[in-house]
């Protein structure tokens, strides 16, 4: 298995026994050069970059620019000013949506999407400014372009979907879509929080104007890290600032930078995660086959555990996509969501989550709203005897016993 090709030596978990299944929500653990650069930053370093000339800031800036050339070339990025530093995807896809949506636009997305998606949407068009179509996708909520056709307004701006959905694992044809979009003259915005780290991705090839990432989860940097990636393509003058302030450029004027990425990375970085996220990107890169070994292995620890779970376990259900990158999402006849994944991580030290995961309206596609879900989500990290050890107690679970 893949963990056996990882030096474990130095990392370190919570509980000796404990066993983490809440990757989609933030991987746990981190790779442990993720953990050195945050301390070599905070105890070494610590300044801020592109506000002073001294060495520190220098040190300081030198990090942040490693970062931003580690994720563009990771992403098929030409120019590393394309990477625009947030604090999580959630940032990332405001910015975007906010920054491009004008009045009486229409936008197009899908019924499985995250509420950092919808929640933006919904506000803007709750005030009248744009009108949204929700695709409902195929029995599993995959959106193809005979739908796009058929929603197609002269007024469409945007496509905005996510990549790989977190309560399901499936994946919508990115390529199909972008092709689409391009060919449409429309422009297209990625959440690639669950995917990043996981499936390739690459703007250019794939026609996509934006991406939204999240740092910490299949990238396995540290929380409060994320950022947007830019197509070289894409006219940056098409999107408004999200916020203005300090830049540390232009400081004689009191009107906004217009270039990347000052135009959208007003106030001080998160320097610590960005540290941490750039070895977390070069650990994926150092990856046996990279992400090929990654998709392999989650592809394995869920599909292990989906089969022994339907045939162990009485009234087992599982919502999972077949090759869902180690998601797997399921219900127990007669427990509630809530009750199993209590008892998981009281009883049995293991750390799951339930409910309907930020996600209502893929809950409602696939029935199981509003209660929702337990949710494993697997890790590099995780084992077959991990795996073995959820099984044993869930079946506790639901013997009552």
């Amino acid at each position: 298995m893949l963990k056996e090709q990882i030096s474990m030596t130095k990392i370190s978990r919570l509980k000796n026994n404990t066993i983490y299944f809440d990757n989609s929500a933030t991987s746990f653990p981190k790779p442990p050069a993720v953990v050195d650069a945050v301390v070599d930053y905070m105890t070494l370093v610590g300044a801020n970059p592109g506000r002073s000339g001294h060495r520190m800031a220098c040190e300081a800036g030198k990090i942040v620019f490693q970062a931003r050339k580690n994720i563009a070339e990771f992403f098929g990025v030409k120019s590393p000013m394309n990477v625009i530093f947030s604090s999580n995807a959630t940032d990332s896809l405001n910015l975007a949506i906010k920054g491009i949506l004008c009045q009486d636009d229409h936008v197009i997305t899908s019924s499985m999407e995250h509420n950092s998606i919808i929640r933006p949407l919904k506000m803007l068009e709750d005030r009248g400014i744009i009108s949204i179509t929700v695709l409902p996708g195929d029995d599993s909520g995959i959106i193809s372009t005979g739908e796009l056709d058929s929603a197609k307004k002269n007024n469409t701006k945007a496509v905005i979907i996510n990549h790989m959905s977190n309560v399901t694992g499936i994946v919508q044809p990115v390529a199909e879509i972008g092709k689409w979009c391009k060919k449409n003259n429309m422009i297209f915005i990625l959440d690639c929080a669950q995917s990043a780290g996981i499936i390739p991705i690459d703007l250019k090839s794939d026609s996509i104007d934006m991406i939204a990432f999240a740092g910490h989860k299949g990238l396995y940097g540290p929380t409060g890290t994320g950022g947007l990636i830019i197509s070289d393509s894409f006219d940056v003058r098409k999107m408004n600032p999200l916020k203005e302030g300090g830049t540390g450029s232009m400081s004689d004027k009191t009107v906004q930078p217009n270039f990347l990425p000052d135009m959208y990375e007003s106030g001080t970085l998160n320097v610590a995660g960005i540290a941490g996220l750039s070895k977390g990107v070069e650990f994926l890169n150092n990856m046996p086959e990279k992400l090929k070994s990654v998709q392999l292995h989650k592809v394995t620890l869920q599909k292990y555990f989906i089969e022994k779970a339907s045939k162990r376990i009485d009234g087992f259900k599982s919502y999972s996509a077949s090759s869902g990158f180690g998601v797997v999402s399921f219900t127990i006849g007669g427990l509630s969501v809530s009750e199993i994944t209590q008892r998981l991580s009281d009883d049995f030290d293991i750390m799951s989550r339930q409910g309907l995961h930020c996600s209502p309206l893929a809950h409602q596609r696939i029935g199981t709203f509003p209660e929702g879900t337990v949710r494993f989500s697997f890790s590099v990290f995780n084992t077959i005897y991990e795996v073995e050890t959820a099984l044993e107690a869930l079946k506790i679970i639901r013997d009552g016993k």
